[in-house]
């Protein structure tokens, strides 16, 4: 998978879940842990984007350091959701599954960068 397919998939992600918060009912909960979801899971692409104009290999590696923890933070804020009861399994699976699958790439991508310096 190359850069701009990763940066593809990190943006719908955060899409995905800004439309997904917005559907969600309005409670103290849902507000709180919205805005959380929402922003570990844009954060996760804007930081991807940000690694891939990084200034050096160094530089690359500290950024998808913070995307895996930022897409690990939104599989959390997810599962936290499901497990409290506040939202069915089936209204997140697809979004659980696409981050679990972007919290598995990065590292593996952090530590191929690793080894090529």
């Amino acid at each position: 998978m190359n850069a701009e397919e990763l940066k593809s998939r990190t943006k719908k992600l955060a899409i995905g879940i800004i439309k997904f918060v917005d559907e969600l009912p309005k409670s103290t909960s849902h507000h709180v842990i919205g805005k959380q979801l929402i922003r570990s899971a844009t954060s996760v692409a804007a930081n991807y984007r940000a690694a891939c104009k990084a200034r050096s290999k160094p530089d690359f590696i500290n950024k998808l350091g913070v995307v895996e923890e930022e897409a690990d933070e939104t599989l959390f804020w997810l599962e936290l959701l499901v497990e409290a009861g506040k939202s069915s399994n089936n209204g997140v699976a697809q979004l659980k599954q696409e981050t679990l699958e972007l919290v598995k790439i990065f590292p593996a991508s952090r530590i191929t960068a690793k080894k090529n310096r």
